[in-house]
């Protein structure tokens, strides 16, 4: 009888620990293995008959040990520790390590990923000011905001628009248990323009419902419903928060293997999960809809871009000859055709902030290639963006890769205490001493291309190519004032773009009127209104 009740005690013991553990049921996985250690060892402790002696000094064996039931454990442990050590270890497999991140190409123009960008596609809100924004307008509705909480904010591209998203979280057990339902949608926060922000309750007139989600319990818990609902053999990872083109929620799930024993985790597909109903989709890594933004999960392609940087030599390697290191963590970028990239800098191992070049790696089929590009970490590029506002004490926010005219250029925000963006910088990734900051983008760009203008484009001659001269005759001018700068914009015959220029690039520009000659000279861009380089008023000849 006592053996009855002790099986049915590991019984319900070992569905609690699967129910709330989730073990993988596969090789290469700890946690099964664990839990059936630990079951075993009860069940072990228990059978052996332990009682006190009369003097209540000693312990008595009732019963000899089953050494079936030794030998089994002593298997697990093998499984747990001796199988790990020789499938795992680095230094019997540091060529798969190196390999895992797969072919490396070398890039040669930085314009096949990252194409030219107007001023009113650059991100200027991050995932800290969205946060703040999404809390804002969640503070606006009190009886919103006492039900619920923000979940973590992921950017997405919709409808060609850069978006953060974040859904509407439970805030607790009882606040689950009254609202079973769902939490009522989700937050958008447009990342270039900050005050975009839309709280969405409701899609094709149809009230939103988040009902599985992180934050619920039982079987709304998203891992639990897609663990119990075919799952429970493979590997999930990055739990992220994306919509599709038509606004509806969804759960985007990576699915992954481990191929170098317990560990080289690498993705093999999605489980795309209905927020709202709990369908489950899944796919394969080509076949993946198209809205979709990251199938590869930021930490499975740092920890193999850092394998292919310290084992490019080998594992005995103690001199560091040749290895290389990630930056600053991993950035989601957006290059070309709407594609998205994990972005981030190199740097040799030892140095601080002097990066050899940068990695852009597909969020979806995790092609990689690296530019070799000497120049600033992100770090250092900070630095020089906080340096030339030391005076007001702004911190600078996580730069992003851009391509302005060709230099690949770090774009930041710079904020206050309260984190609020006060102005704007531009560095050069090659030299982060070319630096351009501004209360507004525009000002910033202009800013930016003089003072690279004036380094002699000593970092990239190639960039010549992208200059144009004209000599026509102006038709419009006016002054303009932003933030105490008089700028000054202007049309000519012939062309039929915008121009602006500051008494800066030339004194002439502020006593040029209608009807005069002019020579102009710009780098050619995507934008409507054009920074002048340089300026020659024809008509004035002055010694």
């Amino acid at each position: 009888m006592k053996k009855v009740v002790l099986i049915l005690f590991l019984l319900v013991i070992g569905f609690l620990l699967f129910y709330l553990n989730l073990p993988v049921l596969q090789y290469g996985f700890y946690g099964i293995g664990f839990i059936t250690f630990l079951l075993l060892f009860i069940y072990f402790f228990f059978s052996l008959g332990i009682k006190v002696d009369n003097s209540g000094k000693k312990f008595i064996i009732g019963s000899r040990p089953n050494k079936y039931l030794l030998i089994l454990m002593g298997l697990i442990l093998v499984y747990l520790t001796v199988i790990p050590l020789f499938s795992t270890a680095t230094i019997f497999h540091t060529g798969s390590y190196q390999k895992m991140i797969g072919k490396v190409e070398n890039g040669q123009k930085l314009s096949k990923h990252i194409a030219p960008i107007s001023l009113d596609k650059i991100r200027v809100v991050d995932q800290d000011l969205a946060y703040l924004l999404g809390e804002k307008i969640i503070g606006s509705q009190p009886a919103l905001g006492s039900q619920i909480e923000l979940g973590k904010f992921s950017i997405q591209k919709v409808n060609n628009e850069l978006y953060w998203i974040a859904p509407l979280l439970h805030s607790g057990f009882f606040k689950w248990l009254n609202n079973k339902k769902g939490t009522p949608g989700y937050v958008m926060v447009s990342a270039t323009n900050e005050r975009d922000v839309k709280l969405v309750q409701e899609i094709d007139g149809k009230p939103l419902r988040i009902k599985f989600q992180p934050n619920a319990y039982f079987q709304s818990d998203i891992h639990r419903h897609v663990y119990f609902n075919g799952f429970a053999s493979v590997g999930l990872a990055d739990f992220t928060f994306e919509i599709d083109e038509k606004g509806n929620p969804f759960w985007v799930i990576t699915t992954y293997i481990k191929e170098i024993g317990f560990s080289g985790k690498n993705t093999t597909g999605i489980v795309v999960v209905d927020a709202q109903t709990g369908a489950i989709q899944n796919y394969s890594i080509q076949n993946s809809p198209s809205w979709v933004d990251r199938i590869q999960p930021a930490e499975f392609i740092e920890d193999q871009l850092n394998d292919w940087g310290e084992y490019v030599n080998g594992y005995w390697n103690f001199s560091n000859t040749n290895k290389l290191q990630i930056t600053e963590g991993l950035t989601l970028v957006y290059g070309q055709n709407d594609k998205s990239y994990w972005y981030t800098g190199l740097t040799s191992v030892g140095s601080d902030e002097s990066a050899v070049g940068f990695v852009l790696v597909d969020t979806r089929t995790k092609e990689t290639t690296f530019y070799k590009q000497s120049g600033a970490t992100e770090f250092a590029a900070q630095s020089s963006a906080e340096g030339k506002v030391q005076e007001k004490g702004y911190k600078a926010s996580l730069p992003i890769p851009y391509n302005i005219n060709g230099i690949p250029t770090y774009v930041m925000t710079l904020k206050d205490d309260g984190g609020l963006v006060k102005m704007y910088a531009m560095v050069a990734i090659n030299d982060y001493t070319i630096v351009g900051v501004g209360n507004s983008m525009r000002e910033t760009l202009t800013s930016f291309k003089s003072v690279y203008n004036m380094a002699g484009n000593k970092i990239n001659p190639s960039n010549v190519a992208a200059k144009k001269s004209i000599s026509s005759v102006i038709k419009r001018i006016q002054s303009d004032v932003k933030n105490g700068n008089s700028f000054y914009y202007f049309t000519i015959k012939d062309y039929p773009n915008i121009f602006v220029g500051s008494s800066q690039v030339s004194n002439e520009i502020p006593v040029t009127v209608v009807g005069d000659s002019v020579k102009v000279s710009f780098d050619i861009d995507n934008e409507q209104v054009i920074d002048v380089t340089s300026f020659d008023n024809l008509n004035l000849k002055l010694k």
